[in-house]
This record gives C-alpha cells, structure tokens and sequence, in this order.
C-alpha cells in the first residue's frame, strides 16, 4: 500500500501512535496530528488519501471538520473513529460525506478492512475520471473555424440547461457526436446516454424500442423488455434521425415528452421518467410538416433549442486539424506508428467537397493507417475519386483519367454516382436502395465495398 497515505487524527497520543505503527507494517504512508485545525493545517500543505478522523476532538470536533474536509477540491476520503458511537452520529458523518463508521477500541482487523476498502474507492474513482476524460476527448468538437468555434459556444451556453435540442445537419457531419457532448457537460452527465436511431429500425418495432414491452404482449414478445425512455431515466435519450419516425410513433414520443411518462406495450401501467431529450435529422422538418409526415406540435417540443452542424465542405479550413487528429487514434487504436498526411496529399484533401462529411474523413484516414506502410501518406495513396476538384464524379468532367485498370474506372464511376444518390436522399439508404432498384442489403454490401461509409 505504499503508493497511498493516511493522515490520522487523534488527540490520544497512543492511538495515534499505535495506528502509525500498524498502518506503516502494512505499507502505508503515514502522518498524524492531534486536532481539526492541525488537520486542515496539513492538509493546506499536501494532499493525502485517507483520514481516519476522531470524533470527539478539543476545539473543533471531527463533525465539523469532516464537512471542511469535504468542501476541499479532491477531498480524501474519510473515515470517522469514535469511542462514544451512536446511531445518530453515524447518520450525520455519513449525511457529511464519511466513507466509513468505525468504533473505539479499534479492532485491528476491521480498521484493516475498512482502509482497503477505503483504497479501492478511491482506484474506482480514479478510474472513473480517466473514463471521462477520455469520452471527454471522444465527444471534443475539433475545428477552430468560425461555424466551429459558434457551435461549442452554443454547447456550453445549452449544455447545463434541460431544454429539449434538435440538431439539424448532413449525413456524417457529427450530430451524434453534438449530442454526446451536449450530455457529457451537463447536469446529467453522471446519467445514462442512450441512442435510438430512428430510420434503422423497422416501424413495427419502434414503439416497443421506446417504451418497451411485457411479455406475450404480441408475437414475438417472448419476455419483458425494458424500453429506451426508461433505459434513459436521469439522463440523455437522442433520438437520430427522427425525420424517419412515423407519425403513430410520433404521436406517443409527443405525449412521453410532454408528461414525462409512458405505458410499455401490453401493460396497464404507468412509468414516470426524467429524461431530457435530444434529437436531429437530415431533413428540413417544417417541409415534412407541410408533407404531412412531421407532427407540428412534435417539432414545436423538440425544437426548443436548434443547432445547426455545418457540411465539411463550409469549415475546410478544420480539415488538417481533422484528418491530424484521426490519424493520432487510429494509430492508437491499431497499435501503428504515428503517420501524417504529405503537402500535396493534404492539398487533395482540401479541395474535395468530402459529400460523406467527416464521417468519409474518419474512413479515408482509418484506411490510410491501416493500408499505407510508411509514415508519409502521399498523394498516390489517396483513392483517385479525391482528385476530382470539387468533388466531381471523373463523368462530370467528360472523361476518365488516372485511373491505371477499367476495374478502377468503373469503381469509381460506381461510388460517384451512389454518393450523389446517396445526397439526393439525404443520406437515407433505404429510400436511395429503393431509387437503385436494388434491395438494400445489397446496396449496403456494394457500400462496404466501395468504401461509403454509412451509419448503422
């Protein structure tokens, strides 16, 4: 235990220097001081991990310390000690923030026991500071544009408050990444995040995905489901792509909403939740309320606060910065060395319209880490449709050229015309298969193929 420090404080000279003993035998780094004050005194000073704190002390009792400990930034933890221990004391040290309640005459063993459990919270709480520190960094908005720098000043003013938020933007352009971090600074960060991706799921299920079911509440139901509104409860629930939802479904999403509960499917009974509600779509709403196919009063809720996340192509200028930070994760993720994108490689990057947005950057650099051998990414490396200025299929510009086989030519003729499409669409792969005349399953594998990446 030598990498962690208890700080005793006793007015009894013998216990403190028999916990001393005790505690250094086991490793520990141990300091003790006879009153509160001399406690905040070291404390004012250094840092250590755990307190074991008396109760009854001259001058300031431990109660009273315990709640100035506490009030600290990166307060120990503590653990109170008293040879006079009731009930109620207990009650309040715990109400105050003790970890622990352990009685005089010390048992060894039990204040053993009690310290190591005292160790691991604080490894769990360590553990959990670096877990949102690094989702922290998964849910950054990268970019120091203008439209960049507007929208992470829009976050932080939207973030701590519950209003509802509708997200609108491009297929790939990071809504989901919007909410996230929308969650992760506000209130109920502490809170589950759950997603429903409303064009991924087929209408018949919908309904059962959001408020849940019980079971032989119809075929298929085989036992009880918990529901994602209730999956959500005291923290984040993002319905993507909600444009998608049908208007049955919006119905009930609107009265969840609005009263804060719900019935799952096939029961009589009514679940209260706390959920705030975050929402986007690639679709301009108010032209799908005038199409009859988006409720006016849904759009009216959800559009308390809107964002607006801009295409990649009106921020390029944050396209190096990008393309540097997925090449840095992705070689950790693949355990590769650190590579960057070459002058001329980067000036392709630049001068394509990128119709994917960062989500077809994200694939282009995770397969330049996986695929280019060397440190440097050159030009050669890049797949031959970046070349078109502007984004233009090779068709556009009257002809084929750099292609070096017919394969080539023909795969890139193929995925410019799904992309352009796939924009037609809004990005929806149902309604672009259905336009192909190809089922979509298939047109998902030719996506996978030709390397357009698509969200699940």
């Amino acid at each position: 235990m030598g990498n962690y420090s208890v700080l005793v404080v006793d007015d009894e000279a013998g216990i403190r220097q028999s916990l001393a003993d005790v505690l250094q035998d086991e490793g520990y780094r141990v300091a003790a001081v006879d009153s509160g004050e001399a406690c905040l005194d070291f404390l004012a000073k250094g840092k250590c991990d755990v307190i074991l704190l008396d109760v009854w002390l001259p001058g300031m009792d431990g109660l009273e310390t315990l709640e100035r400990v506490r009030a600290l930034q990166d307060s120990p933890v503590v653990v109170m000690i008293s040879g006079h221990g009731t009930i109620e004391t207990a009650v309040r040290a715990t109400k105050k923030g003790a970890f622990d309640f352990i009685e005089k005459p010390l048992s060894i063993e039990k204040t053993l026991l009690t310290l190591k459990h005292a160790v691991e919270e604080l490894k769990l709480s360590a553990q959990n500071r670096q877990l949102r520190q690094e989702l922290a960094g998964k849910h950054r908005i990268i970019g120091d544009s203008v439209p960049m720098k507007a929208l992470r000043q829009q976050l932080g003013l939207a973030a701590p408050t519950n209003g509802r938020v509708l997200v609108y933007g491009e297929s790939g352009t990071g809504k989901e990444l919007v909410a996230n971090a929308l969650h992760q600074k506000s209130m109920r960060a502490e809170g589950p995040f759950v997603e429903v991706n409303c064009a991924a799921i087929p209408e018949e299920l919908i309904e059962s995905e959001l408020l849940g079911h019980i079971k032989g509440s119809f075929t298929g139901a085989v036992e009880d489901k918990t529901g994602k509104f209730e999956q959500a409860d005291g923290g984040t629930l993002f319905l993507d792509e909600i444009g998608d939802m049908s208007l049955r479904t919006q119905s009930k999403v609107l009265r969840v909403i609005e009263e804060q509960r719900f019935s799952p499917l096939g029961s009589k009974k009514d679940l209260r939740v706390d959920v705030r509600v975050v929402a986007a779509t690639n679709k301009n709403l108010e032209d799908e309320i005038q199409k009859g196919s988006f409720r006016e009063d849904l759009f009216f809720r959800l559009n308390v606060i809107p964002f607006y996340v801009p295409p990649l192509r009106e921020h390029p200028e944050d396209i190096p910065e990008l393309a540097t930070y997925f090449l840095g994760a992705f070689a950790r993720d693949y355990g590769r060395r650190p590579k960057h994108f070459c002058e001329p490689a980067l000036k392709v990057l630049l001068s394509y319209r990128w119709p994917g947005n960062v989500r077809e950057l994200r694939n282009l650099v995770e397969r330049m880490v996986i695929m280019v051998p060397g440190d440097r990414i050159e030009r050669r490396h890049l797949p031959p449709t970046l070349s078109n200025p502007y984004g233009q299929s090779a068709a556009s510009r009257g002809g084929p050229s750099g292609f070096s086989s017919l394969q080539e030519a023909r795969a890139a003729y193929e995925r410019d015309y799904i992309l352009r499409k796939l924009e037609e669409n809004h990005g929806n792969v149902s309604h672009t298969a259905e336009v192909l005349g190809l089922e979509r399953s298939h047109l998902y594998r030719k996506m996978k193929t030709l390397g357009i990446a698509y969200k699940e």
